[in-house]
Formats: C-alpha cells, structure tokens, sequence
C-alpha cells in the first residue's frame, strides 16, 4: 500500500521536481531529454541571477507579499464578522441571507469580471494595490467556512462570557476566534495561496509595472527571454517557493482547540 501511495505521490511530485531541476540546469544540459534527468550535472545560480538582473523580481516579491498579507488579514476580518451573527445570532432573514451568500459560489469569477472592473475604475483604485485587494475582501466560502466553526463552539462558553458582562463584539474576538483557530490558520491558507498564484485580475487591474505581482512577472518572462525555460523556470521556483514555506510553518496551528473540553456532556 506504502509502495502504491509513494508512486503516486512520485507522479503528483515530478512536474515540480522538473521544474526545479530546470532551474538550476546550465545551458549545456538538455532540458527535454527523456528519460529525464531530475539532478543537473552542472548546478548553477546563473538563471536566478539572469531573471532577478532584468527583471525586478524583488519589486514582484514585495507586492504579492503585501497584496497577500492584506488579503488574508482582511478577509479573516470580514468574513469572521460576517459568520458570527449567521452562525450564534437569532434575526429574522438569517437563512436566507446565508443561502444568498453561499449561492454565490457557484458564479464563475469570468462573469462578474467586467462588471468588477469597471467598479474598480469608477473608485480609482485602477493600478493601486487596493485595486488589486478589492474582489477578495471577503469570500463565501470563508463566510460558510466559519460559520460551520462557530457553530461547533458550546454554547456554555458564550453564555459564561456574556453572564460576565461581556459584549457581543468582544465575544466574538476574545472567546470565539480563539475557539475557531483551526478554521481561521485553515482560511488563511486557502486565502494566501489563492491570492499568491492569482494571475488574471492583477493583470487586469494594473498595466504599469511596479504594481505586477509574481505570477504576471513570470508570464513576462515568456517573452523576454523568448521561451527561455531556464529562466522561466527560476522566475517560477521564486514565486512558489514563498507558498511553500507559509504552508509548512502554518499547519502547525491546524490542530483541535480544547474549547469544549471544559464543558460536561
């Protein structure tokens, strides 16, 4: 069983394992022979140094980086709001408003695009970084992710808060958000990698190049370097590698809170 999970883990792997090796190929190699060859037999720097010399891939880091921790920070707080009357308030509507937000899951971004553009324009925030943030402010999937997670918390704890004097907002940060980090380290994930690898909207949204985010440099390397994958596959591994690292140094939170550990029953 072992054996059958490892090849095919080993298949799901080689097409990122071929791309780093790519990249740290010279240009002697042969990129496409077959069988191919995973491990250069002359590794070198020279294609990141290429793709960082004429390209301001620094310029690109900094703004997914930013355009990422914003977006993340901001739809946690939205759609955390959002989810906490949904899920622990009583009001005439409730159903129906959830139903309404998760329905819209079901809308490809193609379609709401333009009209999202021509908003964009219309607010000024064409080739700002706030242009680039505002589709993702909020999600519905965050707003039914968390919703499901409030509804998890026992009652018995938001009544002991509220029995202490304690108002509903800071129920919601001081004993909800606490109880939901699982969910909230599990959004954030979701939130980083969809706004790191997102290509279409920023470049949508931005035309001058100090707003480019990584993934529309790289595409700019295809015609830079005229179909160079060397560089192509460097300007790649840099915009991956910071997803990677953001995964394993998050799914150490992504584990069962004792929120109703306290509670009899």
């Amino acid at each position: 069983m072992y054996g059958g999970l490892s090849a095919i883990a080993f298949l799901m792997l080689f097409p990122l394992l071929w791309l780093i090796s790519t990249a740290f190929k010279s240009p002697g190699e042969n990129i496409f022979q077959f069988p191919p060859q995973l491990w250069p037999s002359q590794p070198t720097f020279d294609n990141f140094v290429q793709v960082c010399q004429t390209n301001p891939f620094g310029q690109y880091l900094f703004n997914s980086t930013l355009i990422a921790v914003l977006t993340v920070g901001l739809n946690l707080l939205f759609c955390s709001l959002a989810a906490y009357p949904l899920a622990r308030l009583n009001f005439r509507g409730k159903e129906a408003i959830f139903t309404a937000i998760v329905s819209t899951i079901m809308i490809p971004f193609q379609i709401v695009m333009i009209p999202l553009y021509v908003l964009t324009v219309q607010l000024g925030l064409r080739n700002t970084y706030l242009g680039i943030i505002f589709p993702s402010l909020a999600s519905a999937f965050g707003i039914f992710l968390l919703r499901q997670a409030f509804q998890g918390v026992p009652k018995e704890i938001e009544e002991a808060a509220r029995m202490d004097g304690c108002s509903e907002v800071g129920i919601w940060w001081f004993v909800m958000l606490p109880a939901i980090r699982p969910a909230l380290v599990t959004l954030a994930i979701f939130v980083f990698i969809g706004s790191w690898s997102d290509f279409l909207w920023p470049l949508i949204a931005v035309d001058r190049p100090e707003y480019y985010t990584l993934p529309v440099g790289v595409a700019m390397l295809a015609s830079t370097f005229s179909l160079d994958w060397r560089a192509i596959a460097a300007g790649s591994v840099i915009s991956i590698a910071p997803i990677l690292f953001f995964f394993l140094f998050m799914q150490r939170y992504i584990v069962p809170t004792d929120a109703g550990s306290g509670v009899k029953g």
